[in-house]
């Protein structure tokens, strides 16, 4: 029995310890007030985590949660700036003195030869120049800005309304358009810079025509042929063509190289003179009136002055070299400009010109105060009262034919089918008044399609 006792007090005494060795659950309470239900109610930590838990006011009920991290330990203090020790003095040495010049028993020197001429004078001292004060430096400028290119620098040209019935637009500076970049004048009434071959009433480049009608049409003729473009009463001008053959297409190039020009009882002859380099600063035109050589000094605006039995007609230059304007008062008003044909246009269009010609030629532009209505040519044509057009029109290229009906003999004949020149206005049948119809122009297309005029 005695042995039952001490095992059992043995058991009960390991028992308590391990009880005692067990943790306690903690007590927990919900702090939020907005749970009154909740708020401040104790509760034990479940077994799971006696000791880390809190209670969920919602459910009211203990939770386990996972213990918060350690604090972070502080960052480890800047290290001290070292101090560096200043190297020490160098070690001056102290050298032994020179040692004394050494004294020659050699006999001294014979007494220098004493002149009777007096002693040259002693030099003259001269005082130094005080120094020049220190030249100020300016102060450095930013190098100056190019300027913008401009469109002469490009190739374009400029041009001014020289017009004072439209002072809105006088004297104002254009640039001529992209199209045209040397051949453009300014439209006073609309203000804006347009090409000479759009203007109204043109013949350029490869003949093409815009009648008086408005419809656009072409004419090629003949090279090296005369050809009758506006024939009336009291005017008559024929057309002499240039150009080279196309083989594929069968026809001729043609511009126009020179106009014969009768009004009244005068002749007046505007050419574009050969050349084979073109130079615009070389003036190739050539002007002549009633057989006599018109010359205008290279400047732009010299004016020909006439004589009283010329009628008033106005000769003036519109550039220096290679243009100009002619008027009949009451009749017409031409103007003239010589231009060539560029290399990049022969490669484009395949005209073939070489370096002997670039086959020089009249872009012109026509104004008209007094057709009559019976007026015919290649141009006046479109004048007539009764005129239809007889070229097709909707397609690409509307050809008027006619070559036979409208051919001259020569740049003064006026023989050809159509010719009506009596040297006199008939009034019966006049239809032009000087405001009815707009200029006209004409040239080279630049498609190689024949020549054009404009209204």
């Amino acid at each position: 029995m005695a042995r039952i006792a001490i095992f059992l007090f043995f058991f009960f005494l390991f028992l308590s310890a391990v009880v005692e060795g067990v943790p306690k659950a903690k007590k927990v309470k919900c702090k939020d007030k907005k749970f009154p239900q909740c708020y401040k109610s104790q509760h034990y930590c479940p077994d799971d985590c006696l000791r880390t838990c809190v209670v969920d006011c919602s459910s009211c009920q203990p939770v386990c949660t996972a213990p918060p991290p350690p604090p972070p330990s502080p960052p480890p203090p800047p290290p001290k700036p070292r101090k560096l020790r200043s190297p020490p003095p160098p070690y001056i040495y102290s050298s032994p003195p020179p040692p004394p010049p050494r004294v020659y028993s050699s006999p001294p020197p014979p007494p220098p030869y004493i002149y009777s001429s007096p002693p040259p004078p002693p030099p003259a001292t001269v005082e130094p120049s005080p120094p020049l004060p220190p030249t100020p430096t300016p102060p450095s400028s930013p190098p100056p800005l190019s300027p913008p290119p401009s469109s002469e620098a490009s190739g374009q040209k400029k041009v001014r309304c020289k017009n004072r019935g439209y002072p809105h637009c006088y004297g104002m500076e254009l640039s001529c358009p992209s199209d045209c970049p040397s051949q453009c004048e300014v439209d006073c009434v609309t203000c804006s810079p347009v090409c000479n071959c759009n203007r109204p009433g043109a013949v350029c480049q490869d003949p093409k025509f815009i009648g008086g009608d408005g419809i656009t049409f072409y004419f090629h003729g003949k090279k090296d042929r005369d050809f009758c473009i506006v024939t009336d009463s009291n005017l008559h001008i024929n057309a002499h063509f240039i150009g080279r053959r196309n083989v594929d297409m069968k026809r001729d190039f043609t511009w126009v190289q020179s106009l014969g020009i009768l009004f009244g009882s005068h002749k007046l002859f505007i050419s574009a003179r050969k050349t084979s380099t073109w130079d615009d600063a070389n003036d190739r035109l050539y002007i002549s009136l009633d057989d006599e050589t018109i010359l205008l000094p290279n400047q732009e605006g010299a004016t020909w002055s006439n004589s009283t039995s010329y009628e008033g007609i106005a000769i003036s230059r519109s550039r220096k070299t290679n243009a100009v304007e002619i008027e009949v008062p009451g009749n017409f008003k031409i103007k003239a400009v010589v231009v060539p044909i560029t290399e990049k246009e022969s490669m484009i269009h395949k005209y073939g010109i070489t370096q002997e010609d670039c086959f020089a030629h009249l872009d012109l532009s026509f104004k008209f105060y007094a057709l009559s209505g019976n007026v015919s040519g290649v141009l006046g044509q479109t004048y007539g009262n009764n005129y239809v057009s007889r070229a097709k029109m909707g397609v690409a290229m509307p050809v008027l034919g006619g070559d036979k009906e409208f051919a001259s003999s020569s740049i003064f004949a006026t023989d050809c089918e159509v010719a009506r020149f009596s040297r006199e206005l008939d009034g019966k049948e006049s239809s032009v008044e000087a405001a009815a119809y707009a200029n006209m122009s004409c040239g080279s297309d630049m498609e190689g399609q024949g020549v054009v005029c404009k209204r």
